[in-house]
């Protein structure tokens, strides 16, 4: 019978995904808004949407492949109790192992995802942030601890409310400003939160600070 321990250590050398970055930083939006937090991008995304910010993440090709056991070296270095897996869509891939990996280090793992794809791994904090682009999975919104629904135009309002009826009654319900039409939205999008309490606003607090 093959050792447990050496299987172990054979599958922390061999595991890895493409990352377009990873870094330590202040995490900007929703519920842990202004919290520490060090951030892996991972690489790949066919949700499309127009005005991601993101879009050098969309194809993995383009991004180097890490090993999972490289990026523990990283989180030892941070002084990081949070780490957020994002992208790209995160969920495109199995993250059972670099899940497990960020709690032998006695990290707590957020993720931060459209919902597009099963969600697998095991998370303290799902954030889905559904599109229109690449319909929600509806076990994904029933999981979310976090829905975060961005505002693009007046349309976007029942595309929030339509998702909120999907979530958990536990689940933080937030509607964020896309960047670029912010000032034009934001009027609509405080009269919308008047009328509907049970969301709260959340803005790209970290684009204020001008910090990644």
């Amino acid at each position: 019978m093959e050792n447990p321990k050496l299987m172990q250590a054979s599958l922390d050398t061999a595991a890895s995904l493409p990352v377009m970055e990873s870094f330590y930083t202040i995490q900007g939006e929703g519920y842990h808004q202004g919290k520490a937090a060090y951030f892996i991008r991972l690489a790949g995304c066919d949700v499309g949407c127009p005005w991601c910010d993101v879009k050098e993440s969309w194809n993995a090709e383009e991004h180097e492949v890490v090993f999972l056991k490289d990026l523990k070296e990283e989180l030892l270095e941070s002084n990081a109790q949070t780490v957020v897996v994002t992208g790209g869509e995160p969920a495109m891939y199995d993250l059972n192992e670099i899940t497990a990996m960020i709690r032998s280090l006695g990290m707590k793992t957020h993720i931060e995802t459209s919902g597009a794809y099963p969600i697998t791994g095991d998370w303290d904090w799902i954030c889905v942030s559904p599109k229109r682009y690449k319909r929600a999975l509806e076990d994904s919104l029933y999981r979310a601890d976090e829905l975060k629904v961005i505002i693009a135009h007046k349309n976007d309002f029942r595309f929030a409310e339509k998702h909120a009826e999907l979530v958990s009654e536990t689940c933080k319900l937030y509607i964020q400003p896309e960047w670029s039409n912010m000032e034009e939205m934001m009027p609509e999008i405080i009269s919308f939160v008047k009328a509907n309490p049970q969301f709260e606003i959340s803005l790209q607090v970290h684009k204020y600070l001008n910090i990644p």
